[in-house]
């Protein structure tokens, strides 16, 4: 018999952050953070906390409560404050049996290093990029990673772990008005309040225009991830350099790099 994916005695931990649009830049909901709040509900709706560690009384933050919470808490800190210290004391206190992020957050420094930060500090096993978590039986987790080209990989990982949701799981609920009005939110004194020194010393700038990048297969349902996982190269003009001149090799790299458009020609 198949082990149920939903669990009442499981205690799951969504941290979620305030994410911005990339057209307007107006504070939302991050659309990593919100699929690990949707993959929590999924697996224990009862036993969920979803925790914020910044300022209580941003707006963004309702557009998770909206997904259905009765309650998000947060740890009360100044933005220029390190979430890191903060976090580490709470959940070391908490012990939730499954802690989860996204890959990385859409405004501030959006480094992705908080989950390895987190495992490195409350000494627990850290999963990547995961797409869902299958079941949990037996004091273990079954786990999809997602990887590239739109395949799978199981894994079997043991309680308590920290997981990073990826872009390729389950699309969040959409956010209600009503619930997100009705929602309490409730805001804890962080205790450990560190100032992150180190991006008090950056200065920020509208970002440059990105070169091209080459074409990358994003596939989404299980037909594309097959089509894409079996189809051969769309190349007809690819040849193999080796043990060439290292001016030739570097020569036909640029000028694949010309005909993609990823470099301009001229000076």
């Amino acid at each position: 018999m198949r082990p149920e994916k939903h669990h009442a005695d499981l205690r799951v931990t969504a941290l979620v952050s305030i994410g911005k649009h990339p057209g307007s830049a107006r504070e939302r909901r991050a659309g990593q953070d919100a699929r690990a709040v949707e993959l929590g509900m999924t697996l224990a709706s009862d036993g969920l906390e979803v925790l914020h560690a910044g300022d209580p009384h941003a707006e963004a933050l309702r557009s998770y409560a909206g997904m259905g919470l009765d309650v998000l808490r947060v740890l009360d800190q100044e933005e220029s404050a390190d979430v890191v210290p903060a976090l580490c004391r709470y959940l070391s206190q908490d012990k939730p049996d499954i802690i989860l992020t996204g890959v990385r957050a859409e405004s501030g420094e959006s480094s992705g290093m908080l989950p390895y930060l987190l495992g490195e500090a409350l000494g627990m096993p850290v999963v990547t990029g995961i797409a869902d978590i299958v079941a949990v039986d037996g004091g273990e987790a079954q786990l999809l990673q997602a990887l590239p080209r739109g395949q799978r990989r199981a894994l079997r990982v043991p309680l308590p772990f920290i997981a990073s949701v990826d872009l390729a799981a389950p699309a969040p609920r959409q956010s209600a008005f009503g619930p997100a009005s009705r929602a309490r939110l409730e805001s804890t004194p962080a205790g450990i309040v560190c100032p992150d020194e180190v991006r008090a010393q950056w200065s920020e700038a509208p970002a440059r225009k990105r070169p091209k990048r080459l074409q990358v297969v994003k596939a989404k349902t299980a037909a594309d991830r097959f089509k894409a996982a079996t189809a051969k190269s769309q190349g007809d003009g690819g040849r193999i350099l080796r043990d060439k001149p290292a001016p030739e090799m570097a020569q036909a790299i640029f000028d694949l790099l010309l005909e993609e458009g990823v470099v301009r020609g001229g000076r």
